[in-house]
């Protein structure tokens, strides 16, 4: 019976496996590919910056102005936005989030003055709310939890691949089409970044299914495996109303830890670009190509961690490291600024810490939310964590300003991520806590 009882057990492992795989490549595909147009809409401000405050005339104060009224715009709309996902229903609304950022960010070949910058990037950000959260919720509707950590790490990886090849296509653009048809570069790589995602948004309506019962390319007994597997691998205790995530101290504690993640990222997204050209570097292309570096370390980084935390199924530890690994290259970016080879390093450091650190975060909050909770809890600590976007590049800018280097704001920017890695490691909420402790001997 025990030989019996363990083949069996290999069976439904393999048939799990098998299944999972069928929905991965049915779904990523698509989900990656729009969440790389997403990410480069996010840089490619970083790589116009040069070109677009000189001939709008903006300070670096005003530039993070700019970069920050994107985030302000994304913050004010993002639990609305997710709740109306929960409503419509995912395809319906993710498509219209892809269709009306693509308009708003090809738009911006239309500017002329900085009250027009200001104005569109609002805009912009406010049209994008609720594309990353609605993302991982939706992911949570279609994947079990012992296997979130390695989807999660897919989708980001998707993000990292942005910066990695978006940074080399950002500089090639910006040094191969300045002049053309009259456009200045900078206006072909917002136009390059936003009518790709009109198209996504129209292949997105079509082809994604809202929940499994709607899975034509799944049969019955698949649909019927797939549901018990996600019921089966959910935890008990989790809140299931929007207002217990909104009252619960433990999401709000996840939304600060995002925020502190994410004036690391942003600080990375929309200043590496500007640290190599300090350093030294005066080609747009080299440029690009030298930014690539942090998003291919953080690529490697994320598809090792997702597997080893899925495997252990303990979440904390890995993003602690990260955060860790973080800081020390934000400060080694600081002491190597007029470096380049010592800078490049660093950023590397940076983007094996900052980068992997988010899709090992988001394995935290389904361990602690489901139904409309979830959907308006990872949508609430993501507008929290987002709000770190908008402190990032005025922190930046206004101390490049004030003290004519960046150096001081990287210190800053290191300490707040081991302020993160310590607030995680020593004052995580209980639930979270309890739940590393059953995944030691379950996996999940």
């Amino acid at each position: 019976m025990p030989a019996a009882s363990t083949s069996l057990d290999s069976a439904l492992a393999q048939s799990e496996q098998r299944l999972v795989r069928k929905v991965a490549w049915r779904l990523m595909p698509l989900i990656m590919i729009s969440y790389f147009f997403a990410f480069f809409d996010r840089i490619n401000i970083g790589f116009a910056k040069a070109e677009l405050t000189a001939d709008l005339g903006l300070s670096n104060t005003a530039y993070g102005l700019g970069a920050s009224l994107f985030v302000v715009g994304y913050v004010l709309c993002e639990v609305p936005s997710n709740l109306f996902l929960y409503k419509v229903g995912a395809r319906q609304w993710i498509a219209r989030i892809m269709v009306s950022w693509g308009l708003a960010t090809a738009a911006m070949v239309l500017v002329t003055s900085p009250w027009q910058f200001y104005a569109l990037r609002f805009v912009t950000g406010a049209m994008e709310a609720g594309f990353a959260p609605g993302i991982i919720y939706y992911l949570s509707t279609w994947f079990p939890t012992s296997h979130r950590g390695r989807i999660t790490s897919a989708l980001f990886v998707a993000s990292a691949c942005s910066g990695m090849f978006g940074g080399p296509l950002a500089g090639a653009i910006l040094a191969w089409s300045d002049g053309l048809y009259g456009l200045a570069g900078w206006h072909w790589l917002f136009l390059f970044g936003g009518l790709p995602c009109v198209v996504l948004g129209l292949v997105v309506l079509r082809f994604l299914d809202n929940q499994i019962d709607d899975a034509r390319w799944l049969d019955a007994n698949e649909k019927v495996q797939l549901a018990t597997m996600i019921v089966q691998t959910e935890q008990d205790g989790k809140s299931h109303s929007l207002l217990d995530a909104i009252r619960s101290p433990a999401v709000l504690l996840l939304g600060l830890l995002y925020f502190l993640i994410q004036i690391g990222s942003y600080g990375l997204n929309f200043w590496a670009p500007d640290l190599i050209r300090s350093a030294g570097v005066t080609s747009a292309l080299a440029t690009g190509m030298l930014t690539a570096v942090p998003y291919v370390c953080g690529v490697g980084s994320m598809i090792v961690i997702g597997y080893l935390s899925d495997q252990s199924g303990e979440r904390r530890v890995y993003v602690v490291g990260c955060l860790i690994a973080a800081a020390a290259g934000f400060i080694g970016a600081g002491l190597f600024d007029r470096s380049i080879g010592g800078l490049v390093l660093a950023l590397g450091l940076i983007g094996a810490g900052i980068i992997a650190a988010i899709p090992a975060f988001w394995a935290l909050p389904p361990k602690l939310l489901t139904g409309a909770g979830a959907a308006g809890g990872i949508a609430l600590i993501n507008t929290l964590g987002q709000c770190g976007g908008i402190v990032s590049p005025l922190l930046v800018g206004r101390i490049k300003d004030v003290s004519g280097s960046a150096t001081p704001a990287l210190y800053v920017i290191g300490g707040l991520c081991v302020l993160g890695a310590a607030i995680l490691m020593f004052a995580a909420p209980a639930a979270l806590r309890a739940r590393d402790q059953v995944a030691r001997s379950t996996g999940y």
